[in-house]
């Protein structure tokens, strides 16, 4: 049997908001969504601790606010739609925001590799892209994902790059979102052996400042 949802009762757009996504679990949901569909049991695995009741009645209820569709068969999941997917650069900027409060990743944290590349979208500063005109390759334990610069806009995709990227990147997913907390700088990552880069030295810098992980040259200020 499903709660009556709580909703703040103030005429303001933000107060509204929240109606809709500030109950636990469902940004969270909406995190999942936004690196592709995903199916009730995906939802599950990768979301430890929600349970399956909880999970269902969140679902059903950003279905009628249609902010997520519904599966049209058991093999398809479920998505956002035009108006969930409106919510990419607010969630984008909320996880960019919530770095700062990471602490150490303790034993009890999960972290997933697909994690890393929803943090790589928070991270992009899209003002350092003008200059760029090539890409740069994520092996992010078993996941690969490219940021691609095309006509000056930073554009990150799931697999590998079909040419030849700058920089690759090859680590595991809690140094990778420790790298994005800025907990570990990627120079104190190679030298430990946790992260490993193949591409020339300037193009390494670029994707660096790019993703915000060290301040940009004198000279493209």
């Amino acid at each position: 049997m499903g709660h009556a949802r709580r909703l703040y009762g103030q005429y303001c757009g933000l107060a509204s908001a929240l109606d809709v996504i500030g109950e636990r679990w469902t940004l969270l949901i909406i995190r999942e969504l936004l690196l592709g569909p995903k199916r009730y049991g995906e939802f599950l695995a990768e979301l430890p601790g929600i349970g399956t009741n909880l999970l269902a009645e969140r679902l059903k209820t950003l279905t009628e606010l249609g902010v997520i569709a519904k599966p049209e068969s058991r093999d398809q999941g479920y998505e956002l739609t035009e108006l969930g997917r409106e919510l990419r650069e607010p969630v984008l900027r909320l996880a960019r925001w919530g770095m700062a409060f990471l602490g150490s990743p303790e034993e009890n944290l999960e972290v997933r590799p697909h994690w890393g590349f929803l943090a790589v979208q928070a991270m992009m500063d899209p003002a350092f892209a003008s200059d760029i005109d090539e890409a740069y390759e994520f092996h992010v334990d078993d996941i690969v994902f490219h940021i691609d610069v095309v006509g000056r806009r930073p554009i990150a995709m799931e697999g590998p790059y079909p040419g030849v990227a700058a920089v690759v990147a090859r680590t595991d997913a809690q140094t990778f979102v420790e790298i994005g907390a800025k907990r570990l700088t990627p120079f104190e990552a190679l030298a430990s052996g946790r992260l490993s880069l193949t591409g020339d030295t300037d193009a390494v810098i670029r994707s660096s400042v790019l993703l915000g992980l060290m301040p940009a040259p004198a000279s493209v200020r």
